[in-house]
């Protein structure tokens, strides 16, 4: 069962390390190719409805130089890391890039696009509460459901839709029991393991993902948990990567207890509502229903209740604040639920992730403070 184990998180790995072998195999086996889909939310199932394979842009891990002829120094690592990958012409193979625009920068990109893919836009509206904001992203995805079938030379139907919107609530529902069950089993499921589990969903048809995680989760049931003696930390932010940086965890004996990363649980933390409305109107419910994330507008500010809530029911002893470098959005959001976890007591620490990073010394003095102050 060990060896099944380590076999299936190998093949997650070299998934996530390889996404365009991902890309070549959705190919050969459909006809059909990718499109690419920007961070950080877009209705994939308008995508997937088509038969065409949805790529998760989230940058790279590589020395930027590029880049900075169109993007300014203090763009967040992520975009930089795309810029310089579509400068070298690593997406011209995609069919599409859907761009949403919640925040400036994406804004930008989305205008200043070097390859040679077509782009789709759609903006999400930020005052969420409204039943006016459900119609006028409904129209928006109407619009780019359009685009897609223009590009793609597919009618995407209720049907197809429907069955798409399926596919993608029961690869949430895995994830999320995945993630509860790698809390569990932190000697057997590392950080760069789980993040790898979450990395390859971006760059995999979502049933195949999801018949993968339940065939993991099943053979890490077969053991039983053990002790762990390390310490547990919820962690927040945008994403946490290269593996250089979480292997620092796995050293450091700090297991994963929760995550609310943009990359990561974000984008599984809500299903599209059933009912009796078009599909389009309840993919657009999503974004209504999303909460807890810095690009969409909170007034309520209920970031720092919801990390407390999940170290109360984790039993973390921790918070680690994942600040992707120049992230406008979560810089904004920091100072709110610092204060709340202050209050409550709950130690946190505040690390900074720059993708084009390869030495980490710095972090890993901190992280290693704060195992020692626990």
């Amino acid at each position: 069962m060990e060896e099944k184990i380590r076999s299936l998180l190998a093949e997650f790995k070299t998934i996530a390390s390889h996404p365009e072998q991902a890309v070549a195999d959705h190919l050969a086996q459909t006809g059909k190719g990718a499109i690419g889909m920007m961070p950080i939310y877009a209705p994939e199932e308008l995508v997937h409805a088509t038969g065409f394979l949805p790529v998760g842009l989230w940058g790279g891990s590589r020395p930027v130089a590029k880049a900075r002829t169109y993007l300014p120094p203090f763009a967040c690592s992520i975009m930089q890391q795309v810029m310089e990958l579509e400068c070298e012409g690593v997406y011209d193979g995609l069919a599409a890039v859907v761009f949403s625009v919640p925040c400036d920068t994406l804004k930008c990109m989305s205008q200043k696009w070097k390859g040679t893919s077509p782009v789709l836009v759609f903006t999400h509206p930020q005052n969420r509460g409204l039943e006016a904001a459900n119609r006028f992203l409904e129209r928006e995805y109407a619009i780019l459901q359009e685009k897609l079938e223009t590009i793609t030379g597919v009618k995407i139907t209720n049907a197809a839709l429907e069955n798409s919107i399926r596919i993608y609530n029961e690869n949430r529902a895995a994830m999320r029991a995945f993630s509860a069950l790698a809390a569990q089993y932190p000697q057997v499921i590392s950080a760069v393991d789980r993040h790898a589990v979450f990395k390859a969903r971006l760059f995999l048809e979502k049933s195949r993902h999801t018949a993968m995680v339940r065939e993991l989760m099943e053979a890490v049931r077969a053991s039983e948990p053990q002790p762990w003696t390390g310490k547990r930390v919820v962690v927040t932010g945008i994403l946490l990567e290269p593996d250089g940086l979480l292997e620092l965890f796995d050293r450091l004996g700090l297991a994963i207890a929760a995550d609310d990363l943009a990359q990561e649980s974000r984008q599984v933390r809500v299903d599209v509502p059933d009912g009796d409305e078009a599909p389009l109107y309840r993919l657009a419910r999503v974004w209504q229903n999303l909460y807890g994330c810095s690009v969409a507008t909170d007034t309520k500010k209920q970031r720092g209740p919801m990390l407390l809530d999940m170290v109360r029911k984790t039993g973390a002893d921790a918070v680690v604040v994942a600040m992707m470098k120049f992230c406008d959005p979560e810089e904004w959001d920091y100072p709110i639920y610092f204060k709340q976890l202050e209050a409550q007591g709950v130690p946190n620490l505040m690390i900074e992730v720059d993708q084009e990073a390869s030495a980490f010394e710095q972090v890993h003095t901190r992280l290693q403070s704060l195992v020692e102050t626990l």
